[in-house]
């Protein structure tokens, strides 16, 4: 087991290929080992290297309203009238920070996406 540093492209791509390898190794054994530090160190490159931002608050909205079938009306009984999430919606209107307490309450959307800038 020769584990090094991934620096570049290259780096990357051998620890990659080595990974599959040894994808289905037993814990506790050498390659088990190498394959957790291998996971690590890709993990590591990877956020580094193609970092993964926060959603804009209102598309996390929108795509959980989605995802749990919700119409505007439906989000009226959270954030109050249905003129205002009309609002909300199409950014003409700010969160206030009881209607993000809902919404993170309601909808589960992480109080750090919904307090951002948008």
């Amino acid at each position: 087991m020769k584990i090094s540093p991934i620096r570049n492209e290259k780096d990357y791509q051998k620890a990659l290929d080595r990974l599959e390898e040894i994808f289905d190794a037993k814990k506790g054994t050498d390659e088990g080992d190498e394959l957790e530090i291998l996971s690590i160190l890709i993990d590591r490159h990877e956020n580094e290297k193609f970092p993964i931002g926060m959603p804009d608050p209102i598309e996390a909205i929108k795509f959980r309203m989605e995802q749990m079938g919700m119409k505007q009306k439906d989000l009226a009984e959270v954030v109050g009238f249905k003129s205002r999430v009309s609002e909300i919606l199409s950014k003409k209107r700010k969160l206030t920070l009881g209607m993000i307490r809902k919404l993170n309450s309601t909808l589960h959307i992480p109080t750090e996406v919904l307090v951002q800038d948008y």
